[in-house]
C-alpha cells in the first residue's frame, strides 16, 4: 500500500542500513508534506488558508466576538489576525460591526458568503489528527506528546509562535 507507514507496519528500514535519524528525518519530511498538501488541497477547494478557516469558524461559534478574543481563541498574535480578518473582510467574508456601547470597539460576524464557503469547506487536518490521536490510550498519547516536544527542542523551535493547527508558514506570511 502506497504511503503507509512501515514503522505502523513493523517494517523499519533499521536494519537494512539506514540509520534510525535518517529514518526519523524522513518521517518528520513526510508530516511536513502531508501538511503541505492538505493546505493545499484546503486553499484549492475554499480558497481560505487553515487559520482563515479557523478564524470563520470561530467567528461563527463565539457571539459578538472581538478581534483581541479572536486572537485569543485562535492562539495567534492580534497582528496576525488583524491580517487575517482584512484579508477575510476584502473578500465579503466577515463583516466588522461597530459596538452599540463603546463605539472604539467592534465585533466580528460572518457574512452571507462567509457563512456559504465555511459550510463548503473541507475539514481541517488537525480534526482528523486530533480524532485518532485521542482514541489512544493515554500513556501514548503523553508518550508521543513527550517526543514530538524534545524534537521540536531539539529543532531550537520551542521559541516559535505557533498555534494549534497543522499550515505550513510562518504565522507573519503573507497569504493569512
Amino acid at each position: 500500500m502506497r504511503g503507509t507507514n512501515k514503522l505502523l507496519l513493523g517494517q523499519s528500514n533499521f536494519g537494512s542500513g539506514m540509520q534510525v535519524e535518517q529514518e526519523l528525518l524522513i518521517a518528520l519530511r513526510r508530516i511536513i508534506r502531508a501538511i503541505d498538501l492538505h493546505s493545499k488541497k484546503l486553499n484549492r477547494e475554499s480558497g481560505l488558508t487553515g487559520p482563515q478557516l479557523i478564524s470563520l469558524q470561530t467567528i461563527q461559534s463565539l457571539p459578538e466576538v472581538t478581534p483581541k478574543r479572536l486572537a485569543q481563541e485562535v492562539t495567534l498574535s492580534q497582528g496576525t489576525v488583524t491580517v487575517i480578518l482584512d484579508r477575510l473582510t476584502a473578500r465579503g467574508l466577515v463583516e466588522r460591526v461597530r459596538s452599540e456601547t463603546d463605539r472604539r470597539s467592534y465585533h466580528l460576524t460572518l457574512s452571507e458568503e462567509g457563512a456559504k464557503v465555511l459550510s463548503l469547506a473541507p475539514a481541517l487536518l488537525q480534526n482528523e489528527f486530533i480524532d485518532r490521536f485521542s482514541q489512544l490510550e493515554q500513556w501514548e498519547q503523553t508518550q508521543i506528546l513527550s517526543s514530538v516536544q524534545r524534537v521540536a527542542v531539539m529543532m531550537d523551535a520551542v521559541g516559535i509562535d505557533a498555534a494549534p493547527m497543522l499550515e505550513l508558514g510562518t504565522l507573519q506570511d503573507a497569504r493569512y
